[in-house]
């Protein structure tokens, strides 16, 4: 097809820098309301497989690189680029599920994923915000929900539809184009194809959820790091345990600000109530439960409720910024010296997220199937969250120096998630060095000319 052709067929899904809706469009292309400066020359907001493989037949025609975006959750804003073209994918939202596998295009979320799912007695290791959709995060590893045990979402990846560099419309699995589904299992916003649809397999829906958690106040956050240690040496792979240190919702006393907090929260995802109970046993007895200032223990839990409690650490419509490490540390090693970040914090919003293991044990080997591998044993996240843009660089310069605090201790980085402009590093320190080999040897083959925006970097 010749470009005045694609452009046509293209039609209104062509949003041209300098058209009169360009820059709301540009604004929705991020679900963070901190929208940095950078303009791509045209987005297009494709409807279909067939607008993203002549989306790409035109930027390859016009000499424009191509970013993708589905639900625009990326913390640093990888999908905005100056120049080239964005190709939105939020409109492809179709799935077909079973009780075996799925079969999902990129603009599924995870919210609706879970319910078709759960219709069918099924689950997958779906992201931990609803709003978040597959393409995205799965791309990045995914570390979603229950994925101690089930590993990252793209270990439960068996098969993508991809449109390649040339523009054509592949499919790829161990046995079809292994090379491209290895780099799928990933590599995140470097990734160099479109993806259309992913095929999933699935778990059995665990018949039981359960959380226990505890709010201490801050003062005690020593002690409460080297006791979550005893917890997370004693839990099972099916408890998902983390560590929030944030602002609580309400004040102790009346008249009084909310304090700091310390949050503890252990979910388990169990093949009966029974075991659930079991499960959490290292929580029950805790030697600190007389400083709580709340304890809710065994409560039995739905999707829902675990969406609703991310998007209440995690809410729209705010401006925010976020980075990562992977460590091999401890609790009690780790948190102490973050509790003094989180005092000083310009937001009360801003929170430090500590999780034991997602996508399974830094211990294990990494699996030589997939770009993706956990390069520590706890995964740090450190979020800047507020409202008043005239606080941008007070909660930014918070963000960088909490993060530069924990990174003597660091592993390595999550590609979904590090502020991959923080230094040229970030991108080849989220993977093995031998992964990162392979990856750029697969983007030369693949993608000589460069029609697939790299990794974003200073």
């Amino acid at each position: 097809m010749r470009e005045h052709e694609r452009a046509r067929h293209l039609g209104n899904t062509l949003v041209w820098r300098g058209d009169p809706g360009y820059e709301s469009t540009r604004a929705r292309m991020l679900w963070n309301e901190l929208t940095p400066p950078r303009f791509p020359d045209v987005i297009v907001r494709a409807t279909s497989e067939e607008d993203t493989r002549d989306a790409i037949g035109l930027a390859r025609s016009r000499g424009l690189r191509v970013a993708l975006r589905a639900s625009g959750h990326s913390w640093c804003g990888s999908p905005l680029r100056d120049g080239g073209m964005l190709i939105d994918l939020s409109r492809l939202r179709r799935h077909t599920v079973d009780r075996h596998s799925a079969v999902v295009q990129p603009g599924v979320t995870s919210r609706d994923l879970a319910h078709a799912l759960a219709g069918h007695d099924r689950a997958f290791p779906v992201a931990h915000s609803g709003s978040v959709a597959l393409s995205g995060f799965v791309l990045s590893g995914g570390l979603g929900w229950n994925s101690r045990a089930w590993g990252p979402a793209c270990h439960s990846l068996r098969s993508i539809q991809a449109v390649t560099a040339a523009g054509e419309l592949v499919r790829c699995s161990e046995d079809e184009n292994a090379d491209l589904f290895w780099a799928a299992r990933g590599a995140g916003p470097g990734f160099f194809a479109a993806v259309t649809s992913f095929g999933l397999s699935l778990h059995r829906l665990p018949p039981a959820t359960m959380t226990t958690r505890y709010v201490f106040p801050l003062a005690d956050l020593e002690d409460i790091a080297y006791w979550t240690d005893e917890v997370a040496a004693a839990v099972p792979s099916n408890v998902e345990l983390s560590v929030v240190l944030t602002t609580a919702d309400h004040p102790v006393r009346p008249g009084s600000p909310p304090p700091k907090v310390v949050v503890v929260t252990a979910t388990v995802f169990a093949s009966s109530w029974d075991d659930a109970t079991l499960s959490l046993e290292p929580l029950r007895d805790c030697p600190l439960a007389g400083r709580s200032l709340i304890r809710q223990a065994d409560q039995p839990t739905s999707y829902d409720v675990l969406f609703a409690g991310s998007d209440a650490l995690w809410p729209r419509r705010h401006r925010a910024a976020a980075d990562s490490l992977w460590l091999n540390e401890d609790f009690g090693t780790l948190l102490p010296g973050m509790g003094r970040y989180i005092a000083g914090a310009p937001s009360d919003e801003s929170l430090v997220l500590a999780v034991l293991s997602p996508g399974g044990p830094a211990t294990v080997p990494p699996p030589e199937d997939m770009a993706f591998a956990p390069l520590g044993g706890i995964y740090l996240g450190c979020y800047a969250i507020w409202r008043d843009q005239t606080l941008d660089e007070a909660n930014l310069r918070w963000l960088r120096e909490t993060i530069r605090a924990a990174e003597p201790l660091g592993a390595g980085y999550y590609v979904g998630e590090t502020d991959l402009l923080a230094a040229p590093s970030r991108a080849r320190r989220s993977f093995t060095p031998a992964a990162w080999e392979r990856l750029q040897a697969l983007r030369a083959e693949h993608d000589p000319d460069g029609v697939f925006e790299p990794y974003p970097h200073p």
